[in-house]
């Protein structure tokens, strides 16, 4: 991506360095006009000047955009990858040999874990592409915000860890009903929560809160992991931004999970803020109003 630029700064020395041959000559024929030959050679200068910082943000817009696409392709082959190849060897294990029934049931627990995974993916992809299109329309109906994030939690609440260690710590408000799109909030809810959890140590518990205050709806997610610098803030809501590049990132994801939850979210007219959780890790606080 380097050469666009090349070529880009090329034609801007090119043109100013012909713009001052020529304002010099037509000074040297005519020096009675040479305050109107610098009048508009500097109107010309800001003019072009100003379209030349144009250009050069859209350049570096676009080869931003290209980098986070090629990310994002990257993140999903990987993400695609790893558990079929999970779902694949567990059934090749039933296939191959001769197991009990606990142990056939437990593979079979584990591989749907897996399809859950594969599905929930798909479902950003598709949803990110619908917001993107503008072709999905938000339905809305009044529903049981409490009972959403409950089934939630209790889904994504399985065997990261030992039965004994608690992985994600929820206090939910009983029978909060609000008006939104089931579907798309269902989506923001486990985004925010599953970005927790990638983003926190092994077996590091995830803080849910969910509650009425001020007839305001607040539902917070908080994790004691690795935080967020101040300088990415601003972008972790971008479609396919993800901190770092996939060839040294560790954590999972492709990207899309805050882009949806910002979308979603302003089309429920609520508003989402990050802050650092003390002593680590970050907080993501929703208010519906």
């Amino acid at each position: 991506m380097k050469r666009p630029f090349v070529i880009f700064y090329a034609i801007i020395i090119y043109a100013v360095a012909e713009l001052i041959w020529w304002g010099y000559m037509l000074m040297k024929l005519q020096p009675q006009r040479t305050g109107m030959i610098l009048g508009e050679g500097s109107m010309f200068v800001i003019v072009f000047t100003a379209g030349a910082i144009s250009l050069h943000k859209s350049i570096k817009k676009e080869r931003r955009l290209q980098e986070q696409k090629k990310n994002f392709l990257l993140s999903v082959t990987h993400e695609l990858k790893s558990p079929l190849a999970s779902i694949k060897l567990l059934l090749q294990t039933i296939q191959k040999r001769d197991l009990t029934k606990q142990q056939v049931h437990d593979f079979i627990n584990k591989s749907l874990l897996d399809i859950e995974r594969l599905d929930d993916m798909v479902e950003n992809m598709l949803l990110a592409s619908k917001i993107d299109n503008r072709s999905y329309t938000f339905p809305k109906a009044q529903f049981n915000l409490s009972a959403l994030v409950d089934n939630v939690v209790n889904r994504l609440q399985l065997n990261k860890c030992d039965l004994t260690q608690q992985l994600i710590n929820a206090e939910i408000e009983p029978k909060i009903e609000i008006t939104g799109d089931k579907f798309a909030l269902t989506s923001v809810v486990t985004n925010l929560i599953e970005n927790a959890i990638k983003y926190s140590g092994p077996c590091e518990v995830v803080d849910v809160k969910l509650y009425s205050k001020d007839s305001k709806v607040f539902l917070e997610v908080a994790d004691h992991g690795i935080g967020i610098a101040d300088a990415e803030k601003p972008r972790i809501f971008d479609r396919f931004y993800r901190v770092g590049s996939e060839e040294t990132r560790n954590t999972k994801g492709t990207g899309l999970g805050l882009y949806i939850v910002r979308e979603v979210l302003n089309q429920h007219e609520a508003s989402i803020s990050v802050k650092d959780n003390d002593p680590t890790g970050s907080i993501f606080e929703v208010v519906f109003a």
